[in-house]
C-alpha cells in the first residue's frame, strides 16, 4: 500500500485563489479575497502571512450562515445590510473561522510575526464583499457558502501554504 495522500490548502495572493488539494487533484477551487495590503508577516502590518501554516483551530460548525463573530464567539447577530449601516467600521467575520498557525520559526511563528497571535484566519465575509481582489486586513475572506464547503472538508492540523507568486 502507498502512503496516504494528506489533503492540503494553498493560498495564491497574486490570483486571488484558494485551492484544496490532495496530492495534485484539486479537490475545491475559490475565489478570496485577501489583504489590501499584500503579503507580509509582521504583527500590525495588516498584511496576509506568507509561508507554511497549519488550521490551528476551526470555529463555527454548525452556526448558520451569516454569524457574527467577534473575538471567536458569535455576537447573537445574523449580517445584514441594515446591520453593516449600524455598524460601517467593523471588520466582518462571518460563519466559520479556520485560525491559522504559522510553521516556520522566525517567518510566520514566534515574536513580530507570529500568524496565530496575529489572529489571521480563513473565514467567512457579507455577500457584498468583492473576492477575487484584495481587501482584508490580513485575513482570508471567502464566501459563506464556500466558507462552509472548506470547513467541513479541513481538519485541525490541515497544511496551508500561501504563496505570494505561484
Amino acid at each position: 500500500m502507498g502512503t496516504p495522500v494528506t489533503p492540503y490548502v494553498e493560498v495564491d495572493l497574486a490570483r486571488q485563489r484558494l485551492r484544496l488539494f490532495k496530492g495534485v487533484q484539486v479537490l475545491a477551487d475559490y475565489s478570496v479575497s485577501t489583504a489590501r495590503n499584500g503579503g507580509g508577516e509582521l504583527y500590525n502590518s495588516e498584511c496576509t502571512p506568507r509561508g507554511k501554516h497549519v488550521i490551528r483551530a476551526k470555529i463555527g460548525c454548525g452556526y448558520p450562515l451569516g454569524t457574527v463573530l467577534i473575538e471567536r464567539r458569535p455576537s447573537g447577530e445574523i449580517y445584514t445590510a441594515e446591520l453593516r449601516r449600524k455598524y460601517p467600521k467593523r471588520d466582518w467575520i462571518l460563519t466559520r473561522i479556520l485560525w491559522l498557525s504559522g510553521v516556520e520559526p522566525g517567518r510566520n511563528r514566534g515574536g513580530e510575526v507570529d500568524t496565530l497571535r496575529r489572529c489571521v484566519y480563513i473565514h467567512g465575509a457579507p455577500d457584498d464583499v468583492n473576492m477575487g481582489v484584495p481587501g482584508s486586513r490580513g485575513c482570508i475572506r471567502m464566501r459563506n457558502a464556500d466558507v462552509v464547503e472548506l470547513f467541513d472538508r479541513v481538519s485541525i492540523g490541515t497544511p496551508v501554504l500561501i504563496l505570494e507568486n505561484s
